[in-house]
């Protein structure tokens, strides 16, 4: 008899085996937990190493009987088969991006929309707070715990023709975006062609002029080597959207209350360690585009931008519970309260 397997009943058992076999390798005593997680992004990356940092403090304050172990680099597959198999518990945490969340909860696409953020320090005193705490929150109806986020970096436009200096700069050019409407929205509002394309085929499309430009942060462009093609970088910073650490729900609900203040208490401790590594990432990436001779340019009008994004905001924020939210982080900026910069909340 032949039989058919789905990719999910396939990878649903591979996780789950990987899962056993942490727990009986790593674990001699009764009682001990090695928690699996799985990130995209290699083993040095800062958000790889905040959630070893994670486990290293779990490790200490628990004398070893719960631990961490992460398969970083994609050894589990694409985000959106893992954030998948671990709402089902086969995965105990994730690091995901916010990009296949906002398809399963309208509450994470806040923290994607263009220009909401005025600066880092903006971003991180929003998302280190309630207004944080709340779209975290939101995703316990779907087989999820949040965490805590990590720092993505600020996003801007690079491309092989010209540097951007005012909306009207970008027109006419083929601009690659991630797979995401809101992504493809804001391009077109510039009055830019939209290309959504994978991260990989990036270098090779800007080579051959199969696009003229994209968006990333400093590190991406610079790691990617997007400046050999594209020297030049202007720092609209229209996107801040970080990245968000999740716990499987089944996985929360068997811990006991104490170890659920733990796994909480030093998700949250882990995240200025993570920032720190990434601050340091973007100053050398920064350091190194200079030395390559990229054009790098400030944008003087920002608002220019911004202005262009109401219609994308109205069409990505339609609830109440939304606009609450997005009010509620412009007001922060409006009071000056981004320049205010803390950890999260113990």
């Amino acid at each position: 008899m032949k039989v058919n397997l789905t990719r999910r009943a396939v990878f649903t058992g591979a996780a789950a085996g990987i899962g056993i076999t942490a727990f009986l390798t790593g674990c001699e005593g009764e009682g001990r937990r090695v928690l699996t997680s799985s990130d995209t992004h290699p083993s040095d990356y800062p958000t790889v190493q905040a959630v070893n940092e994670m486990g290293r403090q779990l490790a200490a304050r628990t004398d070893g009987r719960i631990s961490i172990h992460v398969y970083a680099g994609g050894q589990l597959g694409a985000e959106r088969d893992t954030l998948e198999i671990t709402t089902f518990g086969g995965l105990d945490m994730n690091r995901v991006n916010l990009a296949p969340l906002t398809a399963i909860e309208p509450m994470t696409v806040i923290p994607s929309l263009p220009f909401l953020f005025r600066s880092t320090a903006h971003m991180r005193r929003a998302l280190d707070g309630e207004i944080g705490q709340q779209i975290l929150d939101s995703l316990r109806p779907h087989g999820m715990v949040g965490l805590c986020f990590y720092d993505s970096g600020e996003r801007s436009f690079y491309n092989t023709k010209r540097p951007i200096g005012v909306p009207a700069d970008m027109n006419g050019l083929k601009i690659r975006v991630q797979n995401s409407d809101l992504y493809v929205a804001m391009v077109k509002a510039l009055g830019a062609d939209a290309t959504p394309m994978d991260m990989g085929e990036v270098y090779q499309a800007l080579v051959q002029g199969v696009i003229d430009g994209a968006e990333n942060n400093q590190p991406s462009y610079y790691t990617g080597r997007h400046f050999e093609a594209a020297p030049y970088y202007s720092l609209t910073r229209h996107v801040m959207a970080p990245e968000i650490l999740v716990m499987s729900t089944a996985r929360w609900e068997k811990l006991s209350p104490a170890d659920r203040t733990l796994v909480q208490e030093t998700a949250r401790q882990s995240v200025p360690f993570m920032r720190g590594l990434w601050d340091k990432r973007v100053d050398e990436a920064m350091t190194k585009l200079a030395e390559a001779g990229v054009k790098i340019n400030e944008v003087g009008d920002v608002s220019a931008f911004s202005d262009l994004m109401r219609p994308v905001w109205d069409r990505f924020v339609t609830s109440p519970a939304q606009k609450r939210l997005v009010s509620q982080i412009e007001a922060m900026a409006d009071s000056g309260a981004e320049n205010v910069t803390e950890g999260m909340p113990g």
